[in-house]
């Protein structure tokens, strides 16, 4: 299952104490009402009143991903993902997800490198049943063995259907490698069968109890809701749910150093020649960044865009194109991907995106062509929190990330603040020439 990945637009934040709502925040400029507090157990919970529909959207999100996975477990949250489904103590098997289904609701999950995220969206007079659901999956998870070693099964089956379905998987796999040198960063979230195979009931049960607590959760619910009363049930379906332990403290990364590197590799499941080309990056919500996710727009997004516009309208070489920035946690790196029609076409390609970025490192952008890029932006930025669904998303993507939610509504005024000068210092200090190139041949 899968979420997108958005972003914020602007909000009146009331930001609420643990225990008492002793303080709050209130900016009249804003436009997204917004509630936080912590329950005793340490539960994170956001609130955010949208009566447009009568609809509520729930999201729950763990600290957790495949970069907190032992080496040899990995797969490990994503089954665990999966498990949340299998009951617990008061839900049979799969009876969360045809309740929701048969209530009329939407539910989605996934599991990534640092989270994992739990969406419903329903009927707003069925929060309370929502609610229930989602605490006794957190409090009384059934995990056994045959539960463990059905969800197993499934997972590799999944993992070899899907190497049938893309033959780019192994590839996607080794620029991750590249880019990311540490193995927490870049194994596969959906594991390796090899290591799925050897996960114990005692791994998942211990995984569990370790990173599916109240004290390493957010739970966000957005839409057409009664705050005192929604506190209420929130109240009676989280606070007795004990907290966990102290989260363990992850191993500090290597530090990055970017060399250029090219590695060619052979598939044979592909008729004609592709390449991965990456480049590391600054942390997420750096200073650096901000400009970083507009050269990405000048670069990548739209049909006006400059590689879109050089490998597809004016010079044909290449029939597909895609490129975006990955976040992992405190790391990110630019992914472009390109297959061709022959070597010949590949070749072309590659100096054509590296005389692109040239380019943009010697040469001033356009006010006019910059605050095209920073339109789309907005455009992209402002749709994508538009339902109760994209804001709980937002919110508890925000909150995993630490982000102040008091800060959130200035966010955007970080992107729409890139000048051409800032684009020309950036691009020098993170595209290297070469960047890491990862060539794909037939043969």
């Amino acid at each position: 299952m899968q979420l997108k990945r958005i972003f914020t637009f602007s909000f009146l934040i009331s930001v609420i104490l643990p225990g008492n709502f002793l303080s709050s925040h209130t900016d009249s400029q804003s436009s997204f009402p917004c509630t936080s507090y912590k329950l005793k157990n340490g539960l994170q919970v956001i609130l955010s009143e949208d009566f447009s529909l009568p609809i509520v959207s729930v999201a729950v999100a763990y600290r957790v991903g495949s970069m907190h996975e032992e080496q040899g477990k990995s797969g490990l949250a994503y089954l665990l993902e999966n498990l949340m489904f299998h009951g617990s103590r008061n839900i049979g098997r799969m009876q969360h997800i045809s309740f929701i289904q048969r209530i009329g609701g939407e539910l989605n999950a996934i599991t990534d490198v640092d989270k994992t995220i739990f969406l419903q969206t329903v009927s707003s007079h069925q929060l309370a049943s929502v609610l229930w659901l989602e605490s006794d999956r957190m409090n009384s998870l059934s995990i056994n063995s045959a539960n463990v070693q059905r969800v197993k099964n499934a997972l590799i089956e999944e993992i070899q259907l899907r190497k049938v379905e893309d033959p780019f998987v192994d590839s996607t796999n080794r620029i991750n490698e590249l880019l990311f040198p540490d193995h927490a960063y870049h194994h596969p979230v959906r594991g390796k069968e090899a290591d799925l195979r050897e996960i114990t009931v005692q791994d998942a049960m211990r995984f569990y109890q370790t990173y599916y607590r109240p004290n390493n959760a957010v739970l966000c619910i957005t839409g057409h809701i009664d705050k005192t009363k929604t506190n209420t049930l929130i109240k009676k379906y989280f606070e007795t749910i004990p907290r966990g332990e102290d989260i363990p403290q992850l191993p500090l990364t290597e530090p990055w150093e970017m060399q250029s590197s090219t590695t060619d590799i052979l598939n044979p499941l592909i008729s004609t020649p592709a390449y991965f080309l990456g480049f590391r990056l600054a942390k997420p919500l750096t200073s650096d960044y901000y400009t970083l996710a507009i050269i990405d727009y000048i670069l990548l997004k739209g049909n006006s865009s400059r590689l879109y516009t050089k490998l597809f309208k004016k010079e044909r070489l290449a029939y597909q194109l895609n490129g975006t920035i990955d976040k992992r946690k405190d790391l990110a790196v630019y992914k472009i991907f390109v297959r061709n029609t022959n070597e010949i076409m590949l070749e072309r390609s590659q100096k054509a995106i590296f005389s692109e970025i040239n380019r943009l490192k010697s040469n001033p952008i356009s006010e006019k062509e910059l605050q095209k890029a920073k339109n789309l932006f907005k455009i992209d930025y402002i749709r994508q929190f538009s339902t109760s669904r994209d804001k709980a998303i937002f919110l508890v993507e925000a909150a995993l990330s630490g982000i102040d939610l008091m800060e959130l509504d200035r966010e955007l005024d970080k992107y729409m603040a890139v000048t051409p000068m800032k684009v020309i210092g950036i691009a020098n200090r993170y595209f290297i020439q070469e960047g890491i190139l990862l060539n794909i041949k037939t043969k």
